[in-house]
């Protein structure tokens, strides 16, 4: 690798870095915001919104695939992802400096979703910009390993948040870091500041680069596209490969993606109820025995191809996440496992009365007894089972055949409902079988500790196999003409809908079930159909010259 490609490299991979430090870090501190910018509502609704606001980043990411691809076709790759850099991180710091509901009122709230759009549209147009970048600086047999850097950079700037934040809370105090109204007060908004000294950085890198040889060649000549997004997505050649791209390739690879990093944190903090500061240290630790993994699968598929690398880790995953997230739960909250196999919890009631409590997105209202008692038992992790009572019989709930009564709100259920658990079995908030820890490094002492980094790393690694080659693999998909934003749409698309929306989805498959791992099903399904689809239609492109490739692939 010469000085100039690890230059190239070095410049794309810290840009990306810093951006997803900065999507990340709205993500972690989603409760807190929805405190300081919706505080006009009740805590249930303000998280609700919070949420929202932080999803809509991921709605609007394909838009800016969209809009950043045809530029980055046109205009050219360098000058593209230097804009995006430049919108997330202004748009990032600028949520540090927003004043609270409190100040100044509905203002506030239309400001943040605003700037969280602005971040999701330039991640749209990010990736694919660094992506393109790197892959026609690399010489062919080597754009798998090139391109792994920059697969690295979503757990990297993943961990860089988690980092900060953690050593912010155990620094000034989980009280001292939460409150405050005025910018320089709370600590939260801290991290959000500081992303000012990564941007400087960034862009300054990014000024001192040149165009890909690859695009330069293509405006010499007078080849490049005068309509990328009717040429990527008007012509069936290159459509079906994008829908291929899609389906056969990126949507696995975003679900394995999001449950082995965003939905094992989910799965830790809400259903098995571990602590904020212990979930988020054994999460970093795995991120950081695991990430080298990235590198080691996208180089393994320069030799064996991206296909097999990329299917391979979509059906292992596939197989092993149900015995991986209950051996989770067997150790790291041992109670709560036997509880749920000996603790007999039903919710009987009148069919006619129990509808859907299917609620992605979390703004649904509940009014049935039997609807109220479905969802207070989800959120308090509490295995149910749904008994048909006789047309007209009221809801009832019961622990262990001890009857607990159903109020009107989920909130009153739950605080019913967790008191009744732990009478019948299941354990309390301060359980001492519950792991806990008390400092980033404690982990590495804690036999406990360590078995469950030893799964979530298994977890992270999935993720380097499917997410390693898949940067070389979209790229060698389509010709240079239109590659930045035929690769970009499929690649956001499932990263930003398939897997954006997986946490909430597969919570709200728990909660209409009533089985802690039911949600599981939402990655197992999309990752197998993603092997059926990729072994059928999927070409192997490792050894394709995407200097002179003209065509899109056809099987």
């Amino acid at each position: 690798m010469t000085r100039e490609e690890r230059k190239v490299i070095l410049a794309s991979s810290l840009g990306t870095v810093f951006e997803w430090y900065d999507f990340y870090l709205y993500g972690s501190l989603a409760v807190i915001i929805g405190s300081q910018f919706f505080s006009a509502f009740d805590v249930t609704t303000r998280n609700v919104f919070a949420l929202l606001a932080f999803a809509a980043g991921f709605l609007v990411r394909p838009f800016g695939a969209l809009v950043f691809g045809r530029i980055g076709d046109l205009v050219g790759r360098k000058y593209t992802f230097l804009v995006t850099i430049l919108i997330m991180g202004c748009s990032t710091f600028f949520v540090g400096l927003l004043p609270s509901y409190d100040q100044i009122g509905w203002i506030a709230p239309v400001a943040l979703i605003v700037l969280r759009m602005a971040q999701g549209l330039a991640l749209g147009g990010e990736y694919g910009g660094a992506a393109v970048y790197v892959a026609e600086h690399a010489p062919v047999g080597r754009r798998g390993f090139y391109t792994s850097w920059i697969q690295t950079t979503a757990t990297v700037g993943l961990l860089l948040s988690l980092v900060v934040i953690l050593s912010l809370r155990l620094y000034m105090g989980e009280d001292g870091f939460q409150k405050g109204t005025g910018f320089p007060i709370a600590g939260w908004r801290i991290p959000f500041l500081l992303s000012v000294v990564l941007l400087a950085i960034s862009v300054w890198i990014r000024l001192q680069m040149h165009e890909s040889p690859a695009f330069k060649k293509m405006k010499e000549e007078g080849t490049q596209s005068k309509a990328p997004l009717s040429e990527a997505f008007g012509q069936w050649k290159n459509a079906k490969m994008v829908l291929v791209a899609l389906l056969g390739l990126a949507v696995g690879q975003a679900v394995v993606w999001y449950t082995g990093q965003f939905y094992a944190l989910f799965f830790l903090q809400s259903i098995l109820k571990i602590d904020l500061l212990t979930s988020n240290v054994l999460i970093a630790w795995s991120l950081i025995f695991g990430t080298a993994g990235f590198v080691i699968f996208g180089s393994l598929s320069d030799r064996v191809g991206r296909k097999p690398i990329i299917l391979g880790g979509c059906l292992v995953a596939a197989c092993t996440f149900f015995p991986l997230f209950h051996l989770l739960t067997d150790i790291a909250n041992p109670r709560l496992s036997q509880a749920l196999e000996t603790v007999k919890v039903q919710v009987a009631a009148d069919p006619a009365t129990c509808g859907s409590v299917f609620d992605p997105v979390g703004i649904r209202t509940f009014t049935s007894p039997c609807d109220v008692a479905r969802v207070a038992m989800a959120r308090s992790a509490i295995r149910y089972e749904l008994v048909p009572g006789p047309a007209g019989s009221a809801t009832r709930v019961t622990f262990n055949g001890t009857e607990t009564p159903v109020a009107a709100a989920v909130p009153a259920n739950i605080t019913a409902f967790s008191a009744a658990a732990v009478q019948a079995g299941y354990p309390s908030a301060t359980d001492p079988g519950k792991i806990k820890l008390d400092g980033f490094f404690a982990a590495l002492g804690n036999a406990q500790a360590l078995k469950i980094i030893g799964i979530l790393t298994l977890l992270v690694l999935f993720v380097t196999a499917v997410y390693g080659p898949i940067a070389a693999a979209l790229v060698e998909f389509f010709p240079t003409r239109i590659r930045y934003t035929a690769m970009s749409l499929p690649y956001h698309i499932a990263n930003g809908w398939f897997g954006g929306l997986l946490p909430p989805t597969a919570f709200a498959m728990v909660a209409a079930t009533g089985d802690i791992y039911f949600g599981l099903w939402y990655p197992v399904s999309f990752a197998l159909a993603t092997v059926v689809i990729g072994l059928l239609f999927v070409p192997e492109t490792k050894d394709r010259d995407i200097a002179t490739y003209e065509h899109a692939p056809t099987r």
